[in-house]
């Protein structure tokens, strides 16, 4: 009997001996828009309390506490003011997610061909943290521009320009015009000391937490993936906070840090206002974490499997 050995035109693969080619493709493919959805559902999730914890970080005179701030935002600006920046951080949290999953898939790969590992799915939670630092050294080029016109909008009521609704258009060409291109990449150091150390206790804390409630080490359970995504974001905060406080205050000008060193802008910091002051805002960030990385994570895993 004669074999047909051409590939079959109605088939939705391609010839085997260019799978392992369309495989990488895919898989970055899947990374990509996987962290691009886990992005927007972050957002959706998130951003009142990242409102808040922007307002506390860059005028802490103005707000005392989370509820203090909460419904004075709500009273003097509405509602609305509460998602103030959400263009923007749809923006930066699915282009961050996108680029961070991406490099992370890529970083994994990377690790386990160099410790000889025969899957991913094999890592360990240290394995898993290492490529999660990886993989933030580079995405910070995306997300320091795009947080920055974030940070802005989010504190525009307390920067005089409540009325002017500023635009992320408007914001990227007035930093432009004032400071050239690189006034886009002002708080970009900060950002990194926040980044790097942060998605290691991300992704470690993320797979720690979802193996210690788990027990199949490949059990991805809703409820699982939502509360061991909370456990990562939240060790992201309380691990990196300071870090934030320091950038934030760069981007949006607070405080006279704009044009220093992330350590000169530290120590400024430290001795006005003293340690506590490097942890406003850690309050709703902590909060803001469990519902908004349980969804990221959440979206992340269910794009994920859908698609393979």
């Amino acid at each position: 009997m004669e074999v047909n050995t051409q590939p079959d035109s109605g088939s939705l693969l391609p010839p085997t001996s260019l799978l392992p080619g369309y495989s990488c493709l895919f898989n970055a493919f899947k990374s990509t828009l996987a962290g691009a959805a886990g992005g927007a559902a972050c957002v959706l999730a998130g951003q009142p309390f990242d409102t808040v914890k922007v307002k506390m970080q860059t005028f802490p005179e103005v707000h005392a506490g989370v509820v203090q701030c909460l419904t004075k935002t709500v009273r003097m600006e509405g509602f609305r003011a509460l998602y103030a920046g959400s263009t923007s951080s749809f923006v930066s949290n699915i282009g961050e997610n996108a680029v961070l999953f991406l490099l992370y898939g890529q970083s994994r790969e990377f690790i386990r061909s160099m410790s000889g590992t025969q899957s991913c799915e094999d890592l360990s939670v240290m394995q898993n943290a290492c490529a999660g630092a990886l993989s933030a050294a580079f995405s910070a080029l995306v997300v320091s521009p795009l947080e920055l016109i974030k940070c802005r909008q989010q504190a525009q009521h307390e920067l005089a320009l409540g009325k002017r609704h500023s635009t992320m258009a408007s914001i990227i060409g007035k930093l432009v015009k004032e400071e050239g291109i690189t006034g886009l990449y002002r708080g970009l150091t900060s950002t990194w000391v926040r980044e790097i150390p942060g998605y290691f206790f991300f992704f470690g804390g993320y797979e720690m937490t979802r193996r210690f409630l788990s027990t199949n080490r490949d059990d991805k359970h809703p409820l699982v993936v939502v509360l061991a995504g909370g456990c990562g974001g939240a060790c992201f905060w309380i691990g990196t906070f300071p870090a934030d406080v320091v950038k934030s205050r760069q981007q949006v000008d607070a405080s006279g840090v704009r044009s220093v060193s992330f350590l000169t802008g530290f120590r400024t910091i430290l001795r006005n206002e003293g340690v506590s002051a490097l942890y406003r805002g850690l309050m709703p960030t902590v909060i803001r974490s469990f519902p908004a990385n349980g969804a990221l994570f959440l979206a992340y895993e269910l794009t994920m499997k859908y698609m393979s």
